[in-house]
């Protein structure tokens, strides 16, 4: 039985990954110390462009090597888009600095279309920038309208002599300013609804591709741009109609998950600074770690750390091993992306509430994290947006288990080809899982676990003895609390699932339970305290409120965990 491990670049050995992915990550990983805090953290505060980083990845062919499909990968058994190695990067780049993430982020939204796409010529002709180092562009947001692929204002207008011309403005567009190739979403000026959609592709670098600016005061280039007649030819059309439609949400799809990892990352960080500070330092003639709410304080935020990587490890296997008919990963993406960065948030908020002004110092990477840990729930769609689409699982989830065969843990060297052949966005409730509380009842002999499936179990009976009315079921803010409720269960369950196999210490999971009882038990007051609570569903959020089992030599044995954790790793200076 193991205690889940943080990301320590000094011990680092992704063993799960071929050859050469290790090397490729302990390049990097040996790129950004070499460099050192004090640089990192200058270049940050300085807003510099990352050149150096860039020509790093060309010269490596990292952005290459990690997201080019094998089939576009012209024979090289190294390149294929593996979701497992992809979370690994995704989590040493956001451990490092959000901006360094972004970069590739957003190349992996810019190619989501694109490899989406039957556009032979536009895929072979992205392979080739990808491998001569270019990064990409995800042209969806506008100022005016966000991400709603609805109100679309880049409109392209027919050409007497064949493609089209592309007039109209961009917002929010990372790697705008170089992206070798930008996939940007619009729709046509002589085609009415869905229909007139089209995705196509534009180089930054072209004389009819206006860079305004960059619409964020960092590091990375948030551009604002637009098109002033920007020729488009059938070379550069990706999709139309309603398979644009599905292609924008499909990208989101695949991109989402890294938000989780990001924020993993920064949490790690972030928790060697603070241990390392606190547990040396004295305070009235004590460790500042003696106090006993500082040990809660940690002892919490590993819980929250450890709950984030099993259920986001869990979620890759899910993710890599989709298919038309297993489409389960759609819940659990947007959980990956609304839960798990939000927990980051919370990582943090515990930390800091303990190095209290340490955490304003610009020599600490903590004081960047403070930051950038509030970007990524806001990101491919802010918590509201996946609570909304949550709920849509919720019944067949929670009220109609299917058989499926097991997945299983999923780090072989394979070609993650399904994530761009996803098909149309569309009938996510008819999207049916497993039982849920199989495994609960395997881990029962886990007192908080326990104790939390009885609340699941509450869940379900609100739902069949005081759900929501009609004027409830319209009613936004009631309805996010019952999702962050819901969002819960699955949170247990996948952690758990990874618990069992993994092997996960039982006093780990001790405590996360504990979290997620308290948890469930604020989000049961919240929702009685809803102007349109009846009070029935008053009455039952009171039945919900229960005291995690507390076990004072469990804490002590996981607070012994962290405490060993001050000085195993502080960033070369």
């Amino acid at each position: 039985m193991e205690y889940p491990a943080l990301f320590n670049p000094v011990t680092y050995d992704p063993e799960h990954l071929d050859t050469e992915s290790r090397a490729k990550l302990r390049a990097l990983i040996d790129w950004f110390e070499s460099r050192g805090k004090q640089r990192l953290i200058a270049d940050h505060l300085d807003r510099v462009w990352y050149t150096d980083f860039l020509d790093f990845i060309k010269r490596e062919k990292l952005f290459a090597t990690f997201n080019t499909p094998a089939a576009e990968a012209g024979g090289d058994p190294g390149k294929r888009w593996d979701a497992t190695r992809n979370a690994a990067l995704s989590e040493i780049l956001g451990f490092y600095g959000l901006s360094y993430w972004y970069a590739w982020q957003v190349t992996v939204l810019g190619l989501g279309p694109i490899w989406m796409s039957d556009n032979a010529e536009a895929r072979a002709r992205a392979a080739a920038l990808l491998d001569s180092g270019a990064v990409f562009a995800f042209g969806l947001s506008e100022k005016e309208h966000g991400a709603d692929v609805y109100s679309t204002d880049m409109v392209l207008t027919p050409r007497p002599d064949g493609g089209f011309t592309a007039t109209g403005d961009k917002y929010y567009i990372g790697n705008g300013n170089i992206a070798g190739m930008v996939s940007v979403f619009g729709r046509r000026a002589d085609v009415e609804g869905a229909d007139g959609y089209v995705f196509f592709a534009v180089d930054s670098q072209h004389p009819s591709f206006k860079l305004i600016k960059n619409v964020v005061n960092s590091q990375m280039f948030v551009s604002a741009f637009r098109l002033e007649d920007y020729p488009v030819t059938d070379a550069d059309i990706l999709h139309t109609g309603t398979d644009a439609f599905s292609a924008a949400l499909n990208t989101v799809n695949v991109g989402k998950f890294n938000l989780c990892t990001a924020s993993i990352g920064i949490a790690e960080h972030s928790f060697y600074e603070a241990i390392t500070h606190a547990h040396n330092r004295v305070l009235y003639g004590n460790r500042v770690t003696e106090f006993g709410h500082v040990r809660q304080s940690f002892v919490d935020a590993y819980a929250r750390l450890a709950a984030m990587k099993l259920f986001s490890d869990r979620a890759v296997d899910y993710f890599r091993s989709a298919t038309a008919e297993d489409r389960r990963y759609l819940l659990f993406n947007p959980i990956t992306k609304m839960k798990v960065t939000s927990e980051g948030e919370r990582v943090i908020d515990l930390l800091w509430d303990v190095i209290a002004a340490k955490g304003f110092e610009k020599d600490t990477y903590f004081n960047t994290a403070t930051g950038h840990i509030r970007a990524l729930p806001k990101l491919e769609g802010t918590v509201h947006v996946n609570l909304a689409l949550v709920l849509k699982f919720m019944p067949n989830y929670l009220f109609n288990p299917q058989e499926f065969e097991p997945v299983p843990t999923r780090h072989d060297a394979a070609d993650d080809a399904f994530l761009f052949e996803q098909g149309p966005a569309r009938g996510l409730g008819k999207i049916t899982f497993h039982d849920w509380e199989r495994v609960y009842t395997a881990f029962a002999h886990v007192p908080n676990v326990a104790l939390f499936h009885e609340q699941a179990r509450g869940l379900k009976r609100l739902l069949t003895t005081a759900a929501p009315d009609a004027a409830q079921q319209r009613d936004l803010d009631f309805l996010l609390n019952l999702g962050h409720l819901f969002t819960l269960v699955v949170y247990g369950q996948l952690v758990l699932e990874q618990a069992e196999l993994t092997g996960c210490h039982p006093d780990v999971l001790g405590q996360i339970f504990d979290v997620l009882v308290r948890d469930f038990s604020e989000y049961a007051v919240g929702l009685h305290g809803k102007a349109s609570a009846t009070e029935a569903q008053q009455a039952w959020a009171v039945e919900q409120i229960r005291k995690p089992v507390p076990d004072a030599e469990r804490f002590g044995r996981v607070w012994a965990h962290v405490a060993a954790l001050s000085g195993s790793y502080d960033m070369r200076a």
